[in-house]
Formats: structure tokens, C-alpha cells, sequence
């Protein structure tokens, strides 16, 4: 479902939290930690109204509130055989014709049903839709558009010359998404993360978690030890360890998932059942024009995303934004990363550019820093081409094995440190490890890595800045491509009136043939990094 999609209702967050104002000391580089009693207002029990100082006003947060407006069933429904079923829906191309050229489109016409093989009437279905040919590895992302009457329209562009053909694919049912997002804003304990707590000899290992929820306080004894970091006003709490001080917080993890679904929800939810829609597969043939109009323009910060932003042709990505590039060989990779240092921060489909550029250029060597593979951080220096290129997990939460908390640096906070220029890169990710939350968790996080990002390009004009959109991949109660969907959203509206670059590999990783993995393989890996460097050395 797309940012043009109808929008007719959404559900009030269950948990609010406090915009906190932009007055920070920097010179504090100390984490606050203060115990705090089950009776004290804590930020889930607190709807303070943000001030004209706050990282978002009352005006911009309802904006964005209102940009995730999702069409809701009209109906409550009492079994599976209701929701909206894949191999009962349909689709067919609209006026098909016999031929068409590159630069034309189409449109698809989707009905949904339910396993009764009733029509739906009404929207929120989340489709995800491509145009492809398997002999060619072309594919594209369609644009799908809900008219909230149980129908739905695609639209592709004509990229490439051949036959193609459509898929359609019901990742989530309506029905499914009112249970995604119940879970989303009614329980952020559906994961939660283990703090370890040492002081010589004696250790302790309690739950932890982004938000004080009834379900983390516990009774009044055990509660809580509070984490915030001065510089960002980011806030994380953990149980009080029974013998242990707060200040002996040392490590960090991920604890277990525990989701509290009904059978109904969970068979909702059930990621088993047949996804794709069946329709008359009709053969779209795409002739050749004498003149291919593509894209030239100079890949640089600010620049639109259109739909589609690009498509596969030999497995090679051709954007649509700008003019992109190829770099085929280790030597075309660190002619371009000459003389730059690049800060890459977030999460693990992030590192999978740091990994990929590592395996792919042999002068490229990484640094033992002893450090945990999963959340690093991680470094690689070239001395011929005096590079050096760095991978950093954002701050917590993060899903991870045991790893020290020292290690976790939040966004905003590491880019406050850099000085930025001319030979500073920085790629941002940040996503994956908030679908379980409130949007309002998210949206404060962005909000400090905006605020650092404004101030580094305000002393720094000349930095280049590029945010690595959302994956796609994830289709559980715990990361559904509808919770990674609508976090993108507010990751691309935020950042929007900045001077940066959005790489987007959403579409990259939905219309890819590649089975559908959070972690795509090394072709899409290839092909996100080159678009990456081609605004690191544009033509």
C-alpha cells in the first residue's frame, strides 16, 4: 500500500511519549541514571502537548499521524474464513493490449475475497505488487492504489523490452493489519531485552525495556532503574537487580519473544498461508523504441524518489532518480571511496554493505577490534587508497546477542562527535528494531538523528548524507513489512526537507526474484551499494 493510498481510519496510540525540549548540555557525555518508583508519572503515562522548543510540534507529529491513516474492516470478524484469502482473490489486466513500448504503462485490476469467496467492500488490504521476467532478471515495483471498496488498481511502468508478467501478493490480509497494529500500539513488551549487571565477582541479569510498562515495573520492589542519555534525552529502563547498584549496567541483549496472540489473531497472522494472488497471467509484450529515454540527471543530495525508483534488468539496477552507475570492479570501488572516511550506522542490513565492500576489495581490510560480529562496531581501512570505512549498531533497543552497552552508541549522539566535511560519508538506517513499539518511539528517535543531522550540515554543508530506507522481508507479529512500511514513511517525511539522499532499497528488495529474506543476497547487496557510490561519486 502506498502513500496515495485512500485513508480513511486509524487507531489513537495507547502509549504517548514526552517530546522532550532541544535545551542539552554537550559537554555532558555521562549517561544519567536514576531510579525511579512504580509511583512517579513515567513517559507512557504522561500526554504532555510539545512546545515550540520540541524535536516535533503538536502540528507536525499530527501530520505524520495522519500519513499512516490505514482503512479499517467494517466488520469484527469471528473467523479466518472472513479475512481477505490470496487464492480466492483475483486480477486481471485493464484494456490489455497486443503490444506496448517502453515508457507506457499498465494498470491491474485486483478484487479481494475472502476464503468464502465473497468480494470484499471494503480496503486495507496490503498488497505488494511487480512486473518481472524470470529468463531476463528484470523486474520492477508496482504502485498499488486501495479504492477502499475491495478493490484495488496497480500501476507499472514499461522499463525494459520483452515479455513480462504480473505478481500480485497479498502479504496481509485487512483483518491482519488491525492485528498488527493492536499489537503494535497496545504491547511493547512483545520483546523484551536482558541488561546485565556486574560488580566484581557478582553479576545480575534482569528484563529491560524502551518503554516502563506495567508488564516491566512489576511489583514495587523490582522497579526500575532509568537510563537517559543526556545529549539525546534517549531513555531506557531496566528492573532494579535486587543486589546490584544501577550504575552496574554493563551488557546488553536480546531476551525472548512473547507476544500474547489469540488463536483467531494468529491464524490472522499466519505467515503459511498462500500469498499470491492467482489471475490469467497474461503476457505483457514490450517492443523497443528507436530512442530510450532514461534518467541523466546527476545523482546528488535532495532528489525525489518516483515509483517506480528503478528496475532490474540482467540483475543489474537501472534508477530512475538519477544517473547511476556500475561498480563492477574492487578498483572502481576505491577509486571512488578515495580519501573518505565512511560512518555507517544502524542495523544489520546495514552492515551487509560494510561486509559485502570487505569481501569485494581485497586491499580492504578489516580491523580486529574484538568486538561482537553482530553489533560491532566494525572497521576496514585501505592504506593504498587512504579509506576507511566504519559500521556501527544504533543504540538500544537492538536485537543482539550479549554485547557491552558501551559498545551501543546512539545515532545522534556519534554524528554530534563528527566534524563532517568534504571527505565524511554517513549512511543512517534506523527501523527494523522499532516495529514493536509505538510510532511515537520511533518518531522521537528520528527526531534526534534529524536535529544532529541539521546541526552537522549546518557547520558542514559538503557532507554527504544518505539514508538507507526499510527492507523488506519481515512477516510476523514481531517485524511485518506493514510495521517496516509505515516506520519508512516516517523516516522519508521527516528527513524530507533536508539536504540528503534516500537510497531506496525498499523497492529494491520487493521486486527482486530472491526468496523474501529481511537480509537480501549478494545480488541485492551488489546493487544497493552501487546505487550507494553513485552519489558518492556521482557522474
Amino acid at each position: 500500500m502506498e502513500e496515495g493510498a485512500d485513508k480513511l481510519f486509524y487507531m489513537l496510540f495507547m502509549f504517548a511519549y514526552i517530546f522532550e525540549t532541544d535545551s542539552h548540555d554537550h559537554t555532558n557525555v555521562v549517561s544519567e541514571v536514576t531510579p525511579t518508583q512504580p509511583s512517579e508519572k513515567t513517559t507512557t503515562q504522561q500526554n504532555v502537548a510539545p512546545t515550540k522548543d520540541a524535536l516535533i510540534s503538536s502540528t507536525e507529529r499530527t501530520s505524520l499521524l495522519a500519513g499512516l491513516e490505514w482503512p479499517a474492516p467494517n466488520k469484527i470478524v469471528s473467523s479466518v474464513n472472513e479475512s481477505t484469502d490470496a487464492t480466492k482473490c483475483s486480477y486481471e489486466v485493464i484494456n490489455l493490449q497486443e503490444n506496448y513500448t517502453i515508457g507506457s504503462f499498465v494498470n491491474v485490476l485486483v478484487v479481494a475475497r475472502d476464503a468464502n469467496g465473497l468480494a470484499k467492500t471494503h480496503g486495507g488490504d496490503f498488497f505488494q505488487a511487480k512486473l518481472y521476467n524470470s529468463q531476463l532478471k528484470a523486474s520492477t515495483f508496482g504502485f498499488v492504489i486501495d479504492h477502499n471498496n475491495g478493490t484495488y488498481t496497480v500501476q507499472f511502468s514499461l522499463l525494459w523490452s520483452g515479455p513480462a508478467h504480473v505478481s500480485i501478493l497479498l502479504v496481509h490480509s485487512s483483518e491482519a493489519v488491525q492485528v498488527l497494529r493492536k499489537q503494535r500500539d497496545q504491547d511493547p513488551d512483545k520483546v523484551i531485552f536482558y541488561g546485565y549487571f556486574k560488580d566484581g565477582t557478582i553479576t545480575e541479569q534482569v528484563v529491560c525495556n524502551a518503554l516502563q510498562s506495567p508488564w516491566l515495573v512489576g511489583d514495587s520492589k523490582s522497579c526500575c532503574c532509568k537510563y537517559r542519555d543526556p545529549v539525546t534525552g534517549e531513555s531506557w529502563f531496566c528492573r532494579r537487580p535486587s543486589s546490584l547498584p544501577c550504575h552496574a549496567f554493563s551488557h546488553h541483549s536480546m531476551g525472548r519473544y512473547q507476544a500474547n496472540l489469540s488463536s483467531l489473531e494468529s491464524s490472522l497472522l499466519n505467515e503459511k498461508r498462500e500469498k499470491v494472488v492467482l489471475g490469467k497471467d497474461p503476457v505483457i509484450n514490450v517492443l523497443p523504441q528507436e530512442t530510450v529515454k532514461r534518467e541523466n540527471r546527476r545523482c546528488q543530495p535532495g532528489l525525489d524518489t518516483p515509483v517506480p525508483a528503478g528496475f532490474y534488468f540482467q540483475d543489474r539496477w537501472t534508477s530512475m532518480v538519477c544517473k547511476s552507475q556500475a561498480f563492477s570492479t574492487a578498483m572502481l570501488i576505491s577509486d571512488c571511496l578515495r580519501d573518505k572516511q565512511v560512518h555507517m550506522m544502524g542495523d544489520s542490513t546495514l552492515r551487509q554493505w560494510f561486509e559485502y565492500l570487505v569481501e569485494t576489495v581485497p586491499t580492504l581490510k578489516r580491523l580486529n577490534l574484538y568486538t561482537s560480529a553482530l553489533s560491532g562496531p566494525l572497521e576496514a581501512v585501505n592504506l593504498q587508497n587512504n579509506y576507511v570505512i566504519r559500521w556501527r549498531a544504533h543504540g538500544i533497543p537492538f536485537r543482539t546477542t550479549k554485547t557491552p552497552v558501551a559498545d551501543l552508541h546512539y545515532i545522534a549522539r556519534q554524528t554530534d562527535d563528527l566534524a563532517g566535511g568534504r571527505h565524511i560519508v554517513i549512511v543512517i538506517t534506523i527501523w527494523a528494531h522499532f516495529t514493536t513499539y509505538p510510532v511515537d518511539i520511533y518518531m522521537r528517535r528520528v527526531a534526534t538523528i534529524r536535529r544532529s543531522i541539521l546541526s552537522l550540515l549546518q557547520r558542514a554543508p559538503d557532507t554527504l548524507v544518505l539514508i538507507k530506507s526499510a527492507n523488506t522481508g519481515f512477516k510476523d507479529v514481531y517485524g511485518s513489512d506493514w510495521l517496516s512500511w509505515q516506520l519508512d514513511l516516517i523516516l522519508r517525511t521527516m528527513f524530507r526537507s533536508l539536504p540528503v539522499t534516500f537510497i531506496d532499497v525498499w523497492q529494491m528488495t520487493s521486486c527482486h526474484y530472491s526468496p523474501d529474506n529481511i537480509h537480501p543476497p549478494k545480488e541485492v547487496v551488489r546493487n544497493e551499494v552501487d546505487l550507494f557510490l553513485s552519489f558518492v561519486c556521482p557522474q
